[in-house]
């Protein structure tokens, strides 16, 4: 993120132009910006798996082995079972925030312990948001494969998984910056009245 969307992500630290020091504890409605990229890194290799398993059994990319499969059919196999976790992990995230993920759990009581304090905070509201993008990628793909659909379901997993990647490895949330992106859109409208 740059220092402007930092800003307006609601970070504090050195990012943002020092505005606050960083503190041990974080505002309550703030997260630890390395549980979103940790989580995000477990469900890109989720949903490249997810991605190999369709492409590897060849249903969802065969348009005569799809059409012969009922939707329960399609939906017990292994590349739907995964993508329909993963959405459900989605809607979690969404639905409850990224703090009560089971991922953001595992950060919080595993992995943020044996690490230093981190040197910024995030307002929890843009990956909370970016979860429900996840949910709707995933979601769609999943029902339009059950509809027999051919590639809608490795598609909509790549998708997912380019945008989990580049969170993970670049710390460059898309969702989030579509978040910021509305945001903005809604304050300048405003801003226009």
């Amino acid at each position: 993120m740059t220092d402007r969307s930092t800003a307006a992500a609601g970070r504090t630290g050195p990012r943002s132009g020092g505005q606050a020091p960083a503190t041990k504890t974080p505002p309550a409605d703030a997260v630890d910006p390395r549980g979103p990229r940790f989580a995000a890194a477990i469900t890109a290799t989720l949903l490249f798996a997810a991605v190999a398993l369709a492409l590897l059994t060849g249903t969802a990319t065969d348009p005569a082995a799809l059409a012969a499969l009922s939707p329960l059919q399609r939906l017990v196999e292994p590349a739907s079972l995964l993508l329909l976790v993963l959405f459900a992990l989605f809607v979690w995230g969404a639905a409850a925030g990224v703090k009560r993920h089971p991922f953001g759990l595992i950060f919080a009581r595993l992995v943020r312990p044996r690490l230093a304090p981190p040197a910024e905070f995030e307002a929890a509201a843009p990956p909370t948001f970016a979860q429900g993008v996840g949910a709707v990628v995933t979601g769609a793909g999943l029902a339009l494969h059950l509809a027999g659909v051919p590639w809608a379901l490795p598609v909509a997993a790549a998708a997912a998984f380019i945008a989990a990647f580049l969170n993970a490895a670049f710390a460059f949330c898309l969702g989030c910056e579509l978040y910021l992106l509305l945001r903005r859109a809604r304050l300048a409208g405003r801003a226009a009245r």
